[in-house]
């Protein structure tokens, strides 16, 4: 027996947002619904491989897989924005080539990375010479600290926790990254503090360390949560850092 139906409204109504995620994040996706609005965001998640361990030859490995994971999320959904969840990746594969990748396997109106986030989220506070703090090898840090070069952003202030394993990455805890973002923020030779890596916890310690070092303070998913919303005309559920609060 068929009984009737009628078909509802896609979900997503007030939105429309794509993720590819690592295969080895943690982070991400649980730092993102805790800014998520109450409204009809449809959020939709695709994964792609990962190393293990990261160097630049696992980072740039990661271009060949990015058409098949876009291609992965729905293909009748028209996203207002789709991002690819990876700071150093994107660096070393470029943002315009990941930008070129990611539209060819999705229909989206705008492509979105943590380094484009940052360099837009520099651009709206003004800020030019960054204190950065990594938890990678030196060789993955230089390649992010070039692309930001590029940019006009300069990153005289540095740090690194020297961890290439990425299950150690987002085990770091919070407190560690607080203690370590606060002391490089108070250098006199930095604007800001950026904490890379969306594997990284930042969300909870960002007013904190902006408290600590009396700068504003950045890390990967906030300003690549921030980007993605600006570009869906969406407002976050919690105002972490002052970027949120500046920009809205």
């Amino acid at each position: 027996m068929s009984v009737p139906y009628t078909l509802a409204p896609q979900i997503g109504t007030d939105a429309r947002l794509g993720l590819i995620v690592l295969q080895s994040d943690e982070t991400m996706e649980a730092e993102l619904r805790q800014v998520l609005p109450n409204k009809d965001v449809g959020l939709f998640i695709s994964r792609i491989p990962s190393a293990a361990e990261v160097s630049n030859d696992s980072l740039a490995a990661m271009e060949a897989e990015l058409p098949r994971a876009a291609g992965l999320l729905p293909k009748t959904v028209n996203f207002d924005a789709v991002g690819y969840g990876c700071t150093s990746a994107s660096s070393v594969i470029g943002t315009e080539r990941v930008a070129e990748l990611v539209a060819n396997g999705c229909q989206t109106a705008v492509v979105s990375n943590p380094v484009s986030a940052l360099v837009a989220a520099c651009k709206s506070l003004g800020i030019n010479k960054l204190a950065l703090l990594t938890p990678y090898a030196e060789e993955v840090s230089d390649s992010l600290r070039a692309a930001l070069l590029q940019e006009g952003i300069e990153t005289p202030v540095f740090a690194s926790f020297n961890e290439p394993v990425e299950t150690n990455v987002a085990r770091i805890d919070p407190a560690s990254v607080r203690a370590a973002a606060i002391t490089l923020g108070t250098d006199k030779g930095a604007e800001a503090v950026f904490m890379s890596c969306t594997n990284l916890r930042t969300l909870p310690i960002l007013n904190a360390v902006e408290q600590g070092c009396q700068k504003p303070a950045l890390s990967s998913n906030q300003t690549f949560f921030w980007h993605m919303f600006r570009h869906a005309r969406l407002d976050p559920a919690r105002l972490d850092g002052q970027l949120w609060s500046r920009s809205l």
